[in-house]
C-alpha cells in the first residue's frame, strides 16, 4: 500500500492517466515528476542544514526529539520494574485458581 491506497486505485489513476495523456507522454511526464520530486528533496535537505547550521551557530539543542526518547524508555524502564511484581503474583493467583481446576479436582 503506498500513500493509502491500495493497488486497484493505483492501477484506475494510471489507466486514466495513459487515456488522458497518451503512453508516449508517460515517459516525458514521470521525468517531470521525477525532476520535480528530486528538486523538493533538495530543497527541504537545504533548509534542514540551514536550522542546524543556525542552531550550532547560537547553540542551541534540535535535538529534542532522541531526549523526549530517552525519557519515555527511562519511564517505561520504571513501569517495568513495578509491574514485573505485580504481574508474578497475579501469575501466582491464576495458577493457584486454575490449577485444581485443570487437575479435575
Amino acid at each position: 500500500m503506498f500513500l493509502f491506497i491500495s493497488g486497484a486505485e493505483i492501477f484506475v489513476i494510471l489507466l486514466i492517466v495513459v487515456m488522458l495523456f497518451g503512453a508516449d507522454k508517460l515517459p516525458e511526464i514521470a521525468r517531470g515528476l521525477g525532476k520535480g520530486m528530486r528538486q523538493v528533496k533538495d530543497a527541504t535537505n537545504d533548509i534542514k542544514r540551514e536550522i542546524k547550521n543556525s542552531a550550532e551557530k547560537n547553540n542551541l539543542d534540535i535535538d529534542v526529539a532522541s531526549k523526549v526518547r530517552d525519557e519515555i524508555s527511562k519511564v517505561n524502564d520504571k513501569f517495568d520494574d513495578f509491574s514485573r511484581p505485580v504481574s508474578k503474583i497475579k501469575d501466582k493467583i491464576v495458577d493457584d485458581i486454575t490449577g485444581p481446576i485443570k487437575r479435575g479436582k
